[in-house]
């Protein structure tokens, strides 16, 4: 719940640039895609886990409301009039702090929360990019107003 707070909070004191429909079309996609993924990697195949196995209700807000703030302050800080160069590097670092992040989701109770079975620090290395590219195209073709 700290996690929750905290990402919220930074995310909506220090949004510039995101109007509240852009908010909201981010929650929803973010929602949307996450639980979708969650659902098989999580669910159905024990990839990984947040406090238990099973479902449960203390992990709603982690399936729900973690991640769409991390994506407001990522495309709210997206550095979109720079070089492909900065772009590229502005998306490497926000992997870093992603898995990073991760790794303290790991820890043992109270700081942690979240537990591998198969899954490792690898696929989230190869996969945070990945996600972070579909959000960003989500967001220039679907969300961005010009």
């Amino acid at each position: 719940m700290i996690a929750v707070i905290l990402f919220n909070l930074v995310a909506f004191k220090t949004n510039k640039t995101l109007t509240a429909k852009q908010i909201a079309h981010i929650f929803v996609f973010t929602i949307s895609l996450q639980l979708s993924f969650d659902l098989y990697v999580d669910m159905k195949y024990l990839g990984y886990w947040y406090f238990s196995k099973e479902i449960d209700w203390a992990a709603l807000p982690a399936h729900s409301i973690l991640l769409p703030p991390v994506n407001m302050m990522f495309l709210n800080w997206y550095p979109f009039d720079r070089t492909r160069w900065v772009r590229t590097l502005f998306v490497f670092f926000w992997t870093i702090a992603l898995l990073l992040y991760e790794v303290i989701a790991l820890l043992p109770a109270p700081w942690g929360y979240f537990h591998y079975g198969w899954w490792s620090l690898g696929h989230s290395a190869f996969l945070d990019p990945i996600l972070l590219f579909i959000l960003l195209l989500y967001y220039k073709h679907f969300i961005k107003e010009d």
